[in-house]
């Protein structure tokens, strides 16, 4: 029998009830008000009352209101057909909903029912399988979705029945499997699985070095990051912290890509429901949907509910991974995430942190981060989530407790600069203060001393060393003067000028800029840096910035042309002879 209760007390979405049984923490439960039921999550439990935290708007609601709780903590549907999906915080299909403004305990089923799947067997009759094992695969928008053995199960289990090569819907058994005491499970393409749990079906989760290529020219070769990595993108109001999550969800070298707009302004997800669509996956040629999965926050979920999106992403995100595929997760923006948790804990009247965050905020983050990962799966295969998170911070304070607890946790710091977005330098990642700690792997050295060049972050720290002196030289002449400063010093900054336009810069609007393939990004990388490492003879300063300014123009021209074309070479000899000019 499910335990039921009543409302004793109602703070905004926080609502305290008096329960007649066993609860538990996370369980869901649903409030009656009128016609509609609305769904809650336990988040607190004293005694006989449970604190819930409703993802609905709690207006109209009254104490003394039924409750009943559903015996399992909120959980995702997972299956076949999720990709090209527009879901809500709590998995709801979007598109399956009516009316512009989404009516209060309305719940939709996220996958068809009535879709019939071409499947084919993986496992034979006789096999031992566990939890995560592949029984089978659909073919779903080109991707190869396999069928397993439920995360729930334990222990070893062995495969009675299978079905044959054919079409079957979602709830069709497709197998039959056999624990040691000889109890039959019947498995179709369907499983649920709790939000707050990791999916842990793997052999084992080694640190990640493998390269993940977006085709950013200021990640791959300033702050590169890897299959299985985790980053984070801080920065003031219109920096462009979205853009950015964009441009990497369009061009990285990813199997699936889940956004998770999880607090972010409406225009900029509405941008994503019809920009996506439209756009050309740059790796198969069909429609960058197809790869998609979007979770976004509707407009009239309460602040609580963006939790539930990030934890829904997740989730999602690990079942593919367990499917051997590369996933890239985006969050925008994790500091909404964290103003709910500050505001629920607020509510539950905790002992306040920092600007009034719950005092685990740290560990919170930790713990969602640490989910992301590269991972061997027990049947050889290998699959990974990479997790890039967006904050916004207040005012653009780095120093807030959002930006620092995730700062500890994130291996890629991508710091957007309010002065470079100003000025138009975009991206507008500060490639001083931003970092990447994958460099300092001995794994990810001696993979992209393979698969580019062995001297390249050697490369790569020298370009850095000349971008800090050029900055500290930039500081000295706003102090003294372009007249108080010795040449070398203003031929030392137009170099790091060199490194920012040609390099660091990216025309996210230009077909060909737009994406840079490593094998280009490594070209320019070597020809900016011989030009660097030049000695040139000059008479006045002005010399310095006319020349330099040239030789900027030239590289920008080189961005724009197809790589290693006659335009490009064009552009290379025009180069050469330029450099002739003034180098000793």
């Amino acid at each position: 029998m499910s335990t039921t209760g009543k409302v004793k007390g109602i703070i905004s979405n926080l609502v305290i009830v008096e329960v007649d049984g066993p609860v538990s923490q996370n369980e869901i439960c649903y409030i009656e008000t009128g016609d509609a039921k609305l769904m809650a999550e336990v988040i607190k439990i004293i005694g006989v009352n449970a604190y819930v935290q409703v993802f609905e708007s709690t207006r109209g609601l009254t104490v003394g209101s039924n409750v009943e709780f559903a015996g399992h903590m909120l959980e995702v549907t997972l299956g076949p057909g999720l990709l090209s999906r527009n879901l809500d915080g709590l998995e709801n299909d979007l598109d399956k909903m009516e009316g512009v403004f989404l009516r209060r305990g309305e719940y939709t089923f996220p996958l068809d029912e009535n879709k019939l799947w071409d499947f084919k067997p993986l496992a034979k009759a006789g096999d031992t399988v566990e939890a995560g094992s592949w029984l089978g695969e659909v073919d779903e928008n080109a991707q190869s979705h396999k069928i397993m053995v439920p995360f729930v199960i334990e222990g070893s289990y062995t495969v009675k029945s299978i079905a044959k090569e054919g079409q079957y819907k979602i709830f069709d058994t497709i197998a039959v499997i056999v624990d040691a005491q000889g109890k039959e499970l019947q498995i179709n393409m369907v499983q649920k699985w709790p939000v707050k749990k990791a999916i842990t079906c793997y052999k084992e989760k080694p640190r990640p070095y493998r390269l993940l290529e977006t085709g950013v020219r200021i990640i791959d070769t300033a702050n590169p990051i890897v299959e299985g990595g985790t980053g984070f993108i801080p920065g003031p109001f219109g920096t462009g912290k979205t853009v950015l999550q964009h441009a990497i969800s369009k061009q990285a070298d990813a199997n699936i890509v889940i956004m998770a707009a999880c607090g972010e302004r409406a225009n900029e997800v509405v941008e994503i429901f019809v920009e996506f669509p439209e756009l050309e996956d740059p790796h198969t040629g069909r429609k960058l949907m197809e790869r998609t999965i979007i979770v976004a926050n509707t407009s009239n979920m309460p602040v609580a509910a963006r939790e539930a999106s990030v934890y829904t992403a997740m989730t999602i995100a690990e079942y593919y991974r367990s499917m051997g595929l590369k996933v890239v997760l985006m969050a925008d923006s994790t500091s909404r995430w964290a103003q709910a948790l500050r505001e629920m804990s607020n509510r539950l009247e905790e002992l306040p942190g920092p600007d009034a965050f719950p005092m685990d905020l740290s560990a919170i983050i930790a713990n969602f981060y640490a989910r992301a990962g590269f991972v061997h799966l027990n049947n050889g295969a290998t699959g990974s989530i990479t997790f890039i998170g967006t904050v916004s911070p207040a005012g653009g304070n780095l120093k807030e407790p959002v930006t620092e607890s995730t700062k500890k946790v994130a291996r890629c710091f991508y710091a957007l600069e309010q002065r470079r977005a100003d000025s138009k330098r975009y991206p507008a990642v500060n490639p001083i203060e931003s970092y990447s700690k994958y460099i300092e792997y001995p794994e990810f050295e001696e993979y992209i001393s393979t698969l580019i060049a062995p001297d390249w972050i050697a490369k790569v720290n020298e370009m850095k060393t000349l971008l800090q002196r050029g900055k500290e030289i930039q500081e000295q002449i706003n102090i003294l003067g372009d007249d108080s400063v010795p040449i070398d010093y203003h031929v030392t900054f137009w170099k790091s000028e060199l490194i920012d336009f040609v390099i660091l810069q990216q025309d996210a609007f230009d077909k060909i800029d737009a994406v840079c393939p490593i094998e280009r990004q490594n070209f320019m990388l070597n020809l900016i840096m011989d030009v660097c490492r030049a000695d040139y003879q000059f008479n006045n300063f002005v010399d310095v910035m006319d020349y330099f300014k040239r030789i900027i123009n030239i590289g920008k021209q080189m961005n724009y042309a197809e790589f290693q074309s006659d335009d490009f070479k064009k552009y290379i000899q025009q180069l050469n002879e330029l450099l002739a000019e003034h180098q000793v």
